[in-house]
């Protein structure tokens, strides 16, 4: 008897599984204490069940239909992958595939089902994300039919479109890890549901007072290192661009996190270096260096972080402010600014800066090495070939999420009744995250 097929190595397996547990440790419990913690107290009861409930729902809708949506083979054109389950024992435990990349590629080193689960985690941190463009208002049983149907009409599509061997895959546009699939699409689905729900309460959009900061750094730290699995998982091997893409990731995060904190010192009214602040320059960096983490060197990591960090900065401060539509919508955590403009930014820098001698898969006799080549390396038509990628997501998850919100809101309001917002949690869930406790001292 042996242990495993002879098509299957150990290590990749290993690395592939630990990989999709630190993803899945980024939703649960990073963003729900991350999110949990800079909300106000009011919410964090109701943030935390979103995010867990999203995470379910996903890998639910995920295995019985939406990954073969996302990886399977073509059903719709070069558009979306034909709807089938993988919850069989061919689906768990025979040779993961990507049908449209067969031969594009090299072949798989582990099962089905690691593919399956690497790649929910991915799906399920997208909604998860933008979570908090709308917290604070929209009714919970709304998101728990909103998460299944985005997942199905607009991630899926993103994925497939990309990642599956879709038509922008063909087309030869690169999103090593999420720039586009999961942070743009984020940011734009983000913006466009708090626009269709609407706005908090004044009085909590002038008072937007975290309710425990150190909650906040645990879930910050969690989701940097749980990066590692996010990009390093990438490659689908554990091999020196999996090395590269964690070094990167890592990089990244540090420039941005201190361009960030230096230009708060520098340029904000106050001149004062925040938490906050350096948490969202950190999450800058770590979403723009997705889309590119294993196709740049680290001198390419380090413009990335600075560059996106920066840009961020400058719009964080700006088109609240003063520019429409940015100064009307309610996006409460600013997603939109976070992993939007980030992921957009990270996904054109790949046009420009993807180098040729980092090496994605070596080749084979006469097969050459597989790499990617940047407009500053002699491959101009790269970044135009990003920005038509950028576009399409932009324009299919805006009207998707546009559609689902106004499909659910002919049955019910998006929005909680203004009791249920002054209230929060006690009101929505029976529970609260702090409840008073009276100690009575009897002397």
């Amino acid at each position: 008897m042996v242990p495993y097929s002879s098509w299957l190595s150990s290590g990749d397996n290993a690395w592939q599984m630990t990989a999709a547990t630190l993803v899945g440790l980024m939703s649960i419990p990073a963003l729900a204490v991350l999110y949990g913690g800079i909300v106000q107290r009011k919410w964090a009861i109701n943030t935390t069940m979103m995010v867990f409930c999203s995470f379910a729902l996903t890998l639910i809708v995920w295995v019985l239909w939406a990954f073969k949506m996302g990886f399977g083979s073509a059903w719709i054109g070069t558009f979306i992958g034909k709807p089938g389950t993988v919850v069989g024992a061919a689906g768990e435990q025979a040779r993961a595939q990507i049908p449209l990349l067969n031969g594009l590629m090299p072949k798989f080193r582990f099962p089905q089902s690691s593919l399956v689960y690497f790649q929910f985690v991915f799906a399920a941190i997208t909604p998860i994300l933008f979570i908090g463009s709308v917290i604070g208002r929209i009714k919970f049983k709304v998101w728990l039919v909103f998460v299944p149907l985005w997942i199905t009409f607009a991630y899926a599509v993103n994925a497939f479109l990309l990642w599956g061997g879709g038509f922008w895959a063909g087309k030869g546009a690169l999103d090593f890890s999420g720039g586009y699939v999961i942070h743009l699409a984020a940011g734009v689905s983000g913006f466009v549901a708090a626009a269709v729900v609407g706005p908090r309460l004044k009085r909590d959009r002038e008072r937007p007072m975290p309710n425990n900061l150190l909650f906040v750094a645990v879930g910050a730290g969690i989701l940097w290192l749980g990066w590692n699995g996010f990009n390093g998982g990438d490659p689908y091997f554990a091999g020196a661009d999996a090395s590269a893409a964690m070094i990167n990731t890592n990089l990244a995060a540090a420039v941005a996190m201190m361009t960030w904190v230096i230009m708060d010192m520098t340029l904000s009214a106050e001149k004062k270096p925040t938490f906050l602040g350096g948490v969202n320059g950190m999450i800058c960096g770590l979403v723009g260096i997705t889309p590119a983490a294993g196709y740049v060197t680290g001198v390419g990591a380090i413009v990335i972080g600075l560059v996106t960090s920066a840009v961020v900065w400058v719009l964080f401060a700006y088109l609240p402010k003063h520019v429409w539509p940015f100064n009307k919508v309610d996006d409460a955590l600013g997603v939109v600014y976070t992993h939007g403009f980030a992921g957009l930014l990270g996904g054109l820098l790949v046009g420009l800066l993807a180098d040729p001698k980092m090496i994605v898969y070596l080749g084979i006799g006469k097969n050459p090495d597989v790499s990617t080549t940047g407009l500053f390396y002699g491959h101009p038509r790269q970044l135009l070939i990003q920005a038509g990628a950028a576009l399409t997501v932009i324009v299919w998850d805006a009207v998707v999420t546009f559609l689902i919100l106004r499909g659910i809101a002919l049955f019910t309001k998006l929005r909680m009744s203004d009791s249920e917002l002054a209230a929060g949690d006690i009101r929505v869930h029976g529970e609260v995250a702090y409840p008073c406790i009276t100690i009575t001292m009897s002397w």
